[in-house]
């Protein structure tokens, strides 16, 4: 799919690094990594790095909720 057959109503997902996942989570980068390791928080591997999309870093804090009390 080219850039310009892709319709309008889908943006471009942003790519953020995980050093970037970490800060917007307030954890370790050893706590994202972890997270990828075992399919908690998908992510794209391109070359030695991760890439994860900021959609699925929301989702992933969304489903993370919990009501204590």
């Amino acid at each position: 799919m080219t850039p310009s057959s892709r319709p309008e109503s889908l943006p471009d997902p942003k790519f953020l690094t995980i050093a970037e996942v970490a800060t917007m989570m307030r954890v370790s980068k050893m706590t994202v990594y972890r997270l990828v390791h075992n399919g908690d928080l998908p992510a794209v591997r391109v070359g030695r790095s991760f890439r994860v999309t900021e959609e699925d870093v929301n989702e992933y804090l969304r489903k993370s909720f919990f009501n204590a009390g």
